[in-house]
């Protein structure tokens, strides 16, 4: 066994991806701004930017690593969403989606699938609804956790369930992210995130992949994203692997802070309902009543950021239904927690449920 076999995730996130030393040269090399580049012979897509660059390709190799399989990097998540659904699913085609999942994936599935001819099923994030839902289903979608509701699904029993009604399955791993969540590892074909929120962290850049467990499950993906030119540039993907080296440490401060919130949250029933935590990554959810309380409660947030992303190393909170996208409470926030003192998160969200 080499010395990095068997590492654990945080390690592998801070190596993955980086050259073999070399006296002078840095650990991650920096961008290359190319957009063509010296080729004899037969063309081939390598030889010009919109198919591949040496940036973004070290940065697929280095999200291969963690999620265990070949990666496409695409410019946003919803990219990498619509390269996946858009090419692989064809007339008589059955999808089974979660309609309580991110909202774009519905979009995409009723507007341009279903008049296209594909039947579209959308269930809750519940095992049972898309169980029932299988029959004659070619291709499932799931989110887990989900967002907004933070519902859990038990990936292996259903990959199982799946593939036994002949259908192919992919998660969207946004919220979890490998750190937490290998979804190839518990038998999905492919599984797609925004790596804009917890994989990298920092709120400073957009971007998306898709992974599936060899390179030949990714080849009309691979064309879809050559032909609409959906990459990445080089600064930005430069961002991204940068970033993941932190990904074990802000994620294991994030959950410590969600979990620190959810106790307080518990113990202010007088205020807070309904509080989700499903244990696993940053983000928690709870109701204030109406959206009157919720807004008091982010306006009188010192440390928290009234924003609508999450996985970020700032604390980041919103009112959900201003979106009108979740079937969630008025009232209804979801919070993001970052990476500050957790004593100090907790003090702030404690004077504001004051409010």
């Amino acid at each position: 066994m080499s010395p990095r076999e068997g590492l654990h995730l945080g390690t592998r996130a801070v190596h993955a991806g980086l050259p073999e030393a070399v006296d002078g040269e840095p650990f991650l090399p920096g961008p290359v701004f190319a957009s063509a580049f010296h080729l004899s012979g037969p063309g081939t897509p390598e030889g010009y930017g919109r198919y591949a660059h040496p940036t973004m390709t070290r940065f697929e190799e280095a999200v291969g690593v963690l999620e265990g399989g070949a990666v496409l990097a695409f410019g946003s998540g919803m990219a990498a969403t619509s390269a996946l659904l858009l090419p692989l699913l064809a007339p008589g085609d059955v999808l089974v989606a979660c309609g309580d999942a991110y909202p774009g994936v519905r979009r995409i599935a009723t507007e341009f699938l279903e008049p296209r001819g594909v039947e579209v099923r959308l269930v809750p994030s519940d095992e049972a609804a898309i169980r029932s839902a299988l029959p004659g289903s070619t291709f499932v979608w799931v989110e887990t956790p989900s967002n907004p509701g933070l519902d859990l699904l038990d990936l292996e029993a259903l990959a199982v369930d799946v593939h036994g009604a002949g259908a192919r399955l992919a998660v969207d791993n946004t919220l979890a992210t490998p750190y937490l969540q290998r979804p190839l590892e518990a038998g999905a074909d492919f599984v797609v995130a925004s790596g804009t929120k917890a994989l990298t962290g920092h709120s400073d850049l957009i971007i998306g992949y898709v992974a599936a467990p060899g390179v030949e499950a990714l080849a009309p993906v691979l064309d879809w994203r050559g032909l609409h030119g959906a990459i990445p540039g080089p600064f930005e993907t430069w961002l991204a692997h940068r970033s993941l080296s932190t990904l074990g440490v802000r994620i294991d401060r994030q959950q410590a802070n969600a979990e620190a919130l959810r106790d307080l949250l518990a113990e202010r029933s007088d205020v807070v309902g309904d509080v989700r935590w499903p244990g696993m990554g940053g983000v928690l959810c709870f109701t204030l009543g109406s959206e009157e309380r919720a807004e008091a409660f982010l306006a009188a947030c010192t440390l928290v950021a009234d924003a609508t992303s999450f996985g970020g190393v700032h604390s980041t909170a919103e009112r959900r239904a201003r979106w009108g996208t979740d079937d969630v409470a008025p009232g209804f926030v979801r919070f993001s927690c970052g990476v500050e003192d957790t004593a100090d998160l907790v003090a702030d969200v404690e004077r504001a449920l004051e409010a």
